[in-house]
């Protein structure tokens, strides 16, 4: 079972890489989509939220 969780391969804080391997794609693409549709509008909230509640990778 995969579980979401904050990735190893990480820029800032692991969110957008831990959604890439739960999701199988690239990370750059995530980190490019989040980009172009987070930061219009709570983008930075919605990251801080994520970072703050999604587990560290190393915890499973």
């Amino acid at each position: 079972m995969k579980r979401l969780t904050k990735s190893n391969d990480k820029m800032l804080a692991g969110v957008c890489a831990g959604i890439a391997e739960y999701l199988d794609i690239d990370p750059t693409l995530v980190r490019i989509i989040y980009v172009l549709l987070g930061f219009p509008g709570h983008g930075i909230l919605i990251y801080i939220i994520l970072c703050l509640i999604m587990p560290s990778a190393d915890t499973y």
